[in-house]
């Protein structure tokens, strides 16, 4: 499916949620029973258990429905909260849960390609969102979804966990203060080892009690390539470009997102440069396993690179640069940050020497009742903003 074909399902398909548009519900005192805030999750066959399980142990807050494509998928997820004594709402059709006037927010870790179109549908129904990284399969399907929540007053959250940690926070915060003087370089890794998917001889079978079409939703219907042994069509679809975006938005969208906290920018950057391929292998996988990109923004660049080969033939590790491997340097005018993991930044002199280390998790969960879909994600991720 064209561009101009993506677009015209996401337009013409808002026109009948449209009419679902809900007054919102105020500040602090959630519709739902016992004043908990009620939330359906769209998509949880990999990351979407994190958000079961993160808006679980959140107070007042209250998983109600489950949504899936694949019948086996949701038929677990019942069964898990069947074994807690909780019952749940179940959904195949994303459409369908949007209905029911007794949700209050829309988490969402549905493949890349539905991202946008379900945050859009779901601020036209009245609900607050959490979606996953990254928020649009494009640009312009990022801007739609950006366009909805204001046009419609809704909480829009993404899933940038590396700004809720508190070692990552102080971090930024002495970079921010000119620690290490002026910002020269921002620079994101993604050096992640990434193994061939297989080559198929042809189109694969639909895997039983998948319904393929609500799976393919905007993107064009095109049979599976990876299925069974020789792969999984709930995770291979990251390296296809019709459900996908690679690891440069896999992965490195926290990596960028880091950079570009460092550099204090919200917005886009001006100008992009990027190039890169897919090698080592000819397998079904069409986006690229080596890849580097510069943005060029005005106080400094941003260039972020993808590596999924290892160092060196017969390897399984791949190559580090000062000291990280996903993660992310900044370099300074007096040294340099490294941000290794999810957890702590160090700053590093122009000598190399260790000036500090800023250590610790997530931020903890305010005490007290969660308020709205921005108090019930607090414990998953602190909003990232950025004008798309």
């Amino acid at each position: 499916m064209n561009q101009g074909n993506r677009r015209h399902f996401l337009k013409t398909s808002g026109v009948a949620a449209a009419a679902l548009t809900l007054p919102r519900w105020a500040w602090g005192k959630p519709a739902g029973a016992n004043s908990d805030i009620r939330v359906a999750v769209v998509g949880f066959h990999g990351r979407g258990i994190s958000h079961i399980q993160g808006f679980s142990s959140l107070p007042g807050v209250r998983v109600v429905a489950l949504c899936d494509v694949d019948e086996q998928v949701l038929a677990k997820g019942v069964a898990d909260f069947e074994k807690k004594n909780q019952k749940v709402q179940t959904y195949t059709d994303v459409r369908k849960l949007l209905e029911n006037k007794d949700i209050d927010v829309v988490s969402t870790a549905t493949p890349n390609h539905w991202h946008s179109l379900v945050t859009v549908w779901s601020c036209q129904a009245g609900k607050d969102v959490y979606v996953e990284k990254p928020v649009s399969h494009n640009v312009w399907e990022g801007r739609q979804a950006v366009k909805a929540a204001e046009k419609y007053q809704r909480i829009v959250q993404a899933g940038m966990q590396c700004r809720s940690s508190v070692g990552i926070r102080a971090g930024m915060e002495f970079l921010h203060k000119g620690g290490l003087g002026k910002i020269l370089v921002s620079r994101g890794l993604c050096y992640k080892r990434r193994d061939s998917i297989g080559k198929t001889t042809g189109p694969q079978p639909i895997p039983p009690g998948l319904d393929y079409n609500l799976w393919c939703g905007p993107a064009p219907m095109d049979p599976p390539r990876r299925n069974g042994k020789q792969g999984s069509v709930h995770y291979d679809w990251h390296w296809i470009w019709a459900t996908g975006n690679g690891d440069i938005g896999n992965q490195g969208i926290h990596q960028m997102d880091l950079c570009r906290w460092a550099l204090g920018v919200n917005e886009l950057s001006p100008r992009v440069m990027s190039i890169g391929g897919r090698f080592g292998y000819d397998d079904d996988g069409e986006t690229p396993n080596t890849q580097i990109c510069l943005h060029d923004y005005a106080g400094a660049p941003l260039i972020f690179e993808v590596r999924g080969l290892p160092e060196k033939t017969g390897a399984k590790n791949v190559d580090k640069y000062f000291g990280a491997g996903v993660g992310c340097v900044i370099h300074c005018e007096n040294g340099h940050m490294l941000i290794p993991d999810y957890s702590k930044a160090i700053a590093y002199d122009k000598d190399g020497k260790m000036l500090q280390e800023f250590k610790g998790g997530k931020a903890k969960q305010s005490q007290g009742t969660a308020t709205g879909a921005s108090g019930a994600a607090s414990g998953i991720v602190m909003t990232a903003r950025c004008r798309i």
